[in-house]
C-alpha cells in the first residue's frame, strides 16, 4: 500500500437518533429523556390523608393582622393582689388554726396559703400571655382564657359605650382596663392591663368607629 494512500481514520458521522442532526451525548452527560406523561386523573391515586385540625387557627385574627398584647404590669397587678389578699388571710387563719389544732395545723395552713399565692402568680402570667386584641375594619376581636380559650368579636356598630376603669393599685402602676358594652351582655369584652396612654387612645378610636358605624345604619 502506498504511503500517500495511507488509510485515514474514519470520520464521525451524524449520531443516529430519532431526529436527524442530533448531537451525540457528551462524556459524563446523561441523555435527555422526555418527562413521563401525566397519569390519568384518578388512576392509582393514593387516598388523601386527613390532617389533624390545629385548634389554635380558630383563634387567629385573620387577614395577616398581628395580636396586640397587654402590658406585663398586668402580671404584677394580679400577683400583688393575690399576695396582699393572701398575707392577712394567712396570718388570721394561722392564728385561728394554732388555737384550735396546734403548731402542725398552723404550719400546714401557712404552706397552703403560700402555695395558693404561688399558683396565683403562675395563673397571672398565663393570663397575661393569653390576652390579645386586634382592630379590624368592621369589628374588634379579643382573645383570652388560660384553661378555656375564648375569642369575642365586637362589631363597632353594636357597641353602645366604652368605659375605662382603674383601681388604686392599677393607677399606681399606670395601667387601666377598657370595656366594650353592647346590647347583648354575652358579647361584652374587656382588655385589662393596658398602659394608661394606650387605653385612652384605644377608647377614642373605638368611640369614633362606633359612631361612624351607627350613623351608617
Amino acid at each position: 500500500m502506498n504511503a500517500g494512500h495511507e488509510q485515514q481514520p474514519p470520520q464521525p458521522g451524524p449520531y443516529p437518533g430519532p431526529h436527524h442532526g442530533a448531537q451525540p451525548p457528551q462524556p459524563g452527560m446523561q441523555p435527555h429523556l422526555a418527562p413521563p406523561a401525566d397519569p390519568v386523573p384518578g388512576a392509582h391515586a393514593a387516598p388523601m390523608q386527613a390532617s389533624p385540625y390545629p385548634a389554635d387557627q380558630a383563634f387567629e385574627p385573620g387577614g395577616g393582622l398581628p395580636w396586640s398584647h397587654i402590658s406585663r404590669r398586668f402580671t404584677w397587678h394580679r400577683g400583688l393582689m393575690a399576695t396582699l389578699t393572701g398575707v392577712p388571710v394567712g396570718l388570721i387563719g394561722a392564728f385561728v388554726v394554732f388555737r384550735g389544732v396546734g403548731t402542725i395545723g398552723m404550719v400546714l395552713w401557712g404552706a397552703t396559703v403560700l402555695l395558693g399565692v404561688v399558683v396565683a402568680w403562675i395563673v397571672a402570667e398565663l393570663a397575661y400571655r393569653s390576652y390579645g386584641y386586634a382592630e379590624r375594619a368592621d369589628d374588634l376581636i379579643v382573645t383570652q382564657g388560660v384553661f378555656v380559650k375564648r375569642l369575642i368579636v365586637v362589631p363597632y356598630g353594636r357597641m353602645q359605650f366604652v368605659d375605662v376603669t382603674a383601681g388604686l393599685l392599677e393607677r399606681w402602676m399606670g395601667i387601666a382596663t377598657v370595656r366594650m358594652h353592647t346590647a347583648a351582655a354575652a358579647t361584652d369584652a374587656e382588655i385589662p392591663g393596658l398602659p394608661a396612654a394606650e387605653a385612652a387612645q384605644l377608647r377614642d378610636r373605638l368611640a369614633q368607629k362606633g359612631e361612624e358605624r351607627s350613623m351608617g345604619l
